[in-house]
């Protein structure tokens, strides 16, 4: 071997024998622990909570790299929820503050303010105030028909009429030493089935449709556990089991609404959801023919199908989820009587003429023109006439179970507004959880708190 040809091996040789990592780039920078250029928006009030007539003011603080933005233009506009006007103010900032007079209410309700400005790193930074007042005296614009009460009995008794008929998938992905999940796909009514991902213990597997080979344990006559179902937010998206509930202890079954097959993927899955778009205002023309009819009466037959269970101890049915699946929390523990506690986190559905009265509705928000999952086909006193038979705040009128509900003030999706009219509604025995700059979204802590009230609720 020549030389030439021997310093080449040489060199071949020594890049085949380096680590791995030495052929990889790593960052010269660390990572910083703040942003680079931070906001807080403080209102006058701390609990961000007014009495009518009462002026509120917002201090916005802004600092970009730590130092306290100076001359920057603030833009903003303030007015009732969801009804902002159209035109921005401006303000600037001094020495990092810039300060926004919001004024004041003659009536119950919320004052919102949205507000942006450019820092020097060329970006825009944005975020939504809330602030409530006299929230405590707000009340809902739909009425109760007089025959609710008996119209949902009625859909519901025929819905028992049918069998559930079960139908049981593995889903080994979520399954493993300490629980067992499964695809289970039910009759929730003549022309009605549902999904859901049911996991639980898996030294609770008791039923024949749950125990596998290596799983030898079976539960004692009166043993077992507490039942969890979680309705969905809105929208036909996939869902995905979860281990929160089944590691407290409980059997836990997180559902969906349009029998969407969970098992497809990709196009395959697009496909199908495809045909649920629109289902907010599909029907809407009747109380008998809107879609939401048989998914209300669904959620109250998932826990039929969930205190049918031999896993089940007999005593314990939760029902507990947000947005469109706060909304369902609330329906399910008003319609069906097996249920015990009720958690329900900003829910949907709330108030839903208030458009109407020139004051937020809670999400789809019908009657306000400009959000498209509240477009209707058919004349508004048609709607409204459907409507008061779907409207969650009839719901919460009814509740006779412990009730914890979250929400937060920046919430553009389910008007606080409409969550309060809802909270105002309920007679039953009630909890709050009230974190004023979450938007549509939950705290961990809301979580931890909910847990801790539903443990000390619950029979034992």
């Amino acid at each position: 071997m020549n030389r030439r040809v021997l310093s080449f091996a040489l060199f071949l040789s020594c890049f085949a024998f380096c680590p791995l990592r030495a052929q990889q780039f790593q960052q010269e920078f660390g990572n910083p622990r703040k942003a680079f250029v931070e906001t807080v928006a403080t209102p006058n009030h701390a609990d961000s909570r007014y009495v009518l007539g009462q002026q509120a003011t917002l201090h916005i603080v802004a600092r970009e790299g730590g130092q306290p933005l100076h001359d920057t233009m603030l833009r903003y506009k303030v007015g009732p929820e969801m009804l902002l006007p159209e035109r921005y103010d401006s303000v600037a900032f001094v020495d990092g503050v810039a300060v926004v007079n919001m004024g004041t209410m003659k009536q119950p309700g919320f004052l919102a303010c949205q507000y942006e400005f450019r820092a020097a790193d060329g970006k825009t930074y944005k975020d939504l105030v809330k602030l409530a007042f006299a929230p405590e005296r707000i009340e809902t614009f739909t009425p109760m028909p007089r025959d609710f009460e008996q119209f949902w009995q009625k859909a519901l008794k025929e819905a028992r009429k049918q069998e559930l008929e079960p139908q049981y998938f593995d889903v080994p992905e979520a399954t493993n030493d300490q629980f067992i999940t499964k695809l289970v796909r039910l009759r929730v009514g003549k022309n009605k089935w549902i999904q859901g991902y049911l996991t639980m213990p898996k030294q609770l597997s008791a039923s024949k449709a749950f125990r596998d080979d290596s799983s030898s344990n079976s539960l004692q006559r009166g043993a077992g556990a507490p039942v969890v179902l979680c309705p969905p937010g809105a929208g036909s998206q996939h869902i995905y089991p979860s281990d929160y509930f089944p590691h407290r202890g409980c059997i836990y079954l997180k559902i969906e609404i349009h029998d969407n097959d969970q098992r497809l993927e990709g196009d395959a899955y697009e496909v199908v959801r495809k045909q649920s778009d629109g289902y907010m205002s599909r029907g809407l023309e009747s109380r008998d023919t809107y879609y939401y009819k048989d998914v209300y009466v669904g959620c109250a037959r998932a826990v039929d199908f969930l205190c049918s269970l031999p896993e089940w101890d007999g005593r314990n049915v939760i029902v507990t989820g947000g947005s469109q699946g706060g909304a369902l929390t609330i329906v399910t523990a008003a319609l069906n009587e097996k249920v015990t506690l009720c958690a329900p986190f900003y829910p949907a559905l709330c108030d839903l003429t208030g458009f109407l009265h020139e004051r937020a509705g809670g999400w789809p928000k019908f009657f306000s023109g400009s959000y498209r999952d509240g477009h209707t086909t058919v004349p508004n006193d048609v709607a409204v006439a459907t409507l008061q038979y779907f409207d969650v705040v009839n719901f919460a009128r009814l509740l006779k179970v412990p009730t914890f509900m979250s929400w937060g003030y920046s919430d553009d999706t389910c008007s606080p507004t409409s969550v309060w009219a809802a909270w105002n509604a309920i007679n039953a025995e009630k909890q709050c959880d009230i974190t004023p700059t979450s938007g549509h979204w939950r705290f961990a802590s809301s979580w931890d708190k909910c847990w801790a009230w539903l443990k000390e609720h619950m029979v034992h």
